[in-house]
């Protein structure tokens, strides 16, 4: 055994099609080799029983502006804001994240807009300076309703951190809010408007949108073809929207807000995301189609955190468990494999020798899945 090889043995180890006791073999970063039988070894670690399952790959979480503003109008240092988020990450069992950033918002006073290249700089120096404990990409959420969309993301489209972009468009009664009602509530309680700057809000955003976001959406898809970036589309509610975003070359339909949505696109060979808070919570907070639906149909085929992170380790058991739910191992996938094949890493999200060893070692307690150690390209982050 050489000095940078670790051994972890008497785990129950989560791979593709089943869950065997065994014991894996870390070398270098990489998964060196797996064993049925427990490991001799006197350095070997004892996971005493524990799950051992690929690290988590998220592909959608704004959890990074949290820490940047923890309070509204709050502005918090921007490398201590990104070693948190970091910290986090790691804490919640995700070894590789694409960190989303918002380019356009419907609120003209957020901070989005400001802190937004300072976001990604944090992110690329503490990647750079070798302090971050998980793999960091970037995510682009483009609002291409917003007026300024396409000349931010052009600013950023060449950033060797990107990897993933997403179109949406969050004007009032269509996709994410086709319930002009669910709309109202939403953004008065959000923005504390009254009815009369409410509907003044909602006119602005409907012009914009028939204004700008067809020319947005094209645009960016083109020159996301260009560069190979992986496409995902958001909040697809028909079968128009669908056929809208296989034309572009869409990989990842991110929270469809409909069956029929969310079967048409897998059926076109989309990826159907869909958020793991939806799974805990039992429910979309906007009321459109549960997660839990999507699973029993066996068209979710990737799990996100979205705004919480813990969630996504929470999902993944929950949706194991559920009625007409799916296996330990295709749950786990949800979060890890299939997330990673969508956007075309091919080297992480399964128990394989030759992959980034990528681990997490998780203890069910009480029906809830705890994370007992976490490592990153082999090294112990958590």
């Amino acid at each position: 055994m050489t000095a940078t090889e670790q051994v972890l043995t008497n785990a129950r180890l989560i791979l593709e099609d089943e869950v065997v006791a065994g014991s894996l073999a870390i070398r270098d970063g990489m998964i060196a080799g797996l064993d049925s039988a427990s490991s001799r070894t006197t350095t070997a670690i004892d996971c005493q029983g524990d799950f051992l399952m690929p690290g988590l790959v998220e592909l959608h979480t704004d959890n990074m502006e949290k820490y940047f503003q923890p309070r509204p109008r709050v502005a918090w240092p921007s490398r201590q804001a990104a070693l948190a988020h970091d910290a986090q990450m790691a804490a919640s069992g995700i070894t590789t994240v694409f960190d989303a950033v918002a380019i356009g918002d419907v609120d003209e006073q957020s901070m989005r807009h400001g802190a937004l290249h300072e976001m990604v700089g944090a992110l690329a120096g503490i990647v750079d300076d070798g302090l971050a404990r998980v793999d960091h990409r970037l995510h682009l959420r483009c609002e291409v309703c917003h007026p300024e969309t396409l000349a931010r993301f052009d600013e950023l489209a060449d950033s060797a951190l990107l990897g993933l972009v997403s179109l949406m468009d969050h004007a009032p009664g269509q996709r994410q809010f086709a319930s002009l009602e669910a709309y109202r509530t939403y953004y008065q309680g959000k923005y504390g408007l009254d009815d009369q700057a409410l509907e003044t809000f909602i006119a602005k955003q409907l012009a914009n949108s028939e204004r700008y976001s067809g020319e947005h959406r094209r645009a960016i898809a083109e020159r996301c073809r260009a560069r190979g970036l992986a496409l995902a589309s958001h909040d697809d509610a028909t079968i128009a929207h669908v056929a809208e975003s296989r034309e572009y070359g869409t990989r990842v339909a991110e929270f469809p807000t409909t069956r029929e949505a969310a079967e048409a696109s897998h059926r076109q060979g989309m990826a159907v995301m869909m958020g793991a808070p939806n799974v805990v919570r039992g429910g979309s907070h906007s009321g459109n189609i549960a997660a839990s639906e999507l699973v029993r149909l066996g068209v979710l085929d990737i799990l996100s955190s979205d705004y919480y992170p813990a969630a996504l380790l929470d999902a993944v058991f929950r949706i194991a468990e559920m009625e007409g739910g799916y296996s330990l191992p295709r749950a786990v996938a949800t979060a890890t494999w299939h997330p990673a094949a969508a956007v075309g890493l091919d080297d992480r999200g399964r128990l394989a020798e030759g992959l980034r060893a990528d681990l997490l070692r998780v203890k069910p307690v009480d029906g809830h899945p705890l994370v007992q150690r976490v490592w990153s390209a082999g090294r112990q982050v958590h």
